[in-house]
């Protein structure tokens, strides 16, 4: 394994009396695409959501353990919570553009943090369109509400938007979710490159895909990790009954 970016130690999430999260250990390598996998309701997005505190956001939560992040524990930090979740961006099953220009999508990061000048927003702004593969599609169309663009242009933006705010880790959230197959390939390709220079968590449900995508595989099931490692091991030797269960589609 690469030197790992996040180390979970015996993580558990409660939201009231339900125990959503049971004693977690995982380790997820800097600089390759980690996929969180396993049927619907086993965790995996609030798993995901527990790395940027997105939980905090339940009244209910209760959350015990540590989630180190280049040697800091998120849950009981002081620091800032902006300050942590600006190291992530977050890319969800549907795209949320801002309710504005093409161009404002991006350059609104990059002004909320104090750069302002015409000149180098108009070339970051290229930049990070570039970075998606969607320069060439939008570039006479900047000033249009970005509602205006199709499902798959719309997610390449919010990636886009996402990597402008310099994270060093995107979370990505069933991301092709709502996408068509090439859209869908468009954004898997993308996340091989962007790996190079990120660290890249992503949820899924589709076998496929994490086939083609992944470094690194976490599998879970009812709330708890059953087995993780890298993805050849994972798919080619794996060890429980469920997990094999799981992968010859007897389950989901």
């Amino acid at each position: 394994m690469n030197n790992p970016k996040i180390t979970i130690n015996n993580l558990n999430l409660y939201y009231g009396k339900q125990h959503i999260l049971k004693d977690i250990n995982a380790m997820i390598p800097e600089r390759q695409i980690t996929v969180i996998m396993g049927p619907s309701g086993c965790g995996k997005t609030t798993l995901m959501k527990s790395l940027n505190r997105l939980t905090d956001l339940n009244p209910d939560a209760k959350v015990n353990g540590t989630i180190m992040i280049d040697g800091c524990n998120i849950l009981t930090t002081t620091d800032d919570i902006t300050s942590i979740r600006k190291k992530m961006g977050l890319l969800a099953q549907r795209p949320y553009p801002l309710p504005m220009s093409i161009y404002n999508n991006i350059a609104y990061g990059l002004r909320i943090s104090g750069r302002k000048k015409k000149r180098f927003l108009d070339k970051r702004v290229e930049h990070y369109l570039r970075e998606v593969n969607l320069w060439d599609e939008v570039k006479d169309r900047l000033k249009e509400p970005a509602g205006k663009l199709s499902i798959g242009q719309q997610q390449r933006l919010c990636l886009a938007r996402g990597l402008a705010v310099d994270p060093e880790i995107i979370l990505a959230d069933e991301p092709t979710s709502a996408l068509d197959p090439v859209s869908s390939q468009t954004i898997e390709e993308k996340f091989k490159e962007l790996k190079l220079h990120y660290t890249i968590v992503l949820v899924t449900h589709i076998l496929r895909q994490a086939k083609r995508i992944a470094d690194h595989v976490i599998f879970m099931y009812l709330g708890e990790i059953i087995e993780q490692g890298t993805a050849d091991e994972f798919f080619e030797n794996p060890k429980e009954e469920i997990t094999k269960s799981y992968l010859k589609g007897l389950f989901y």
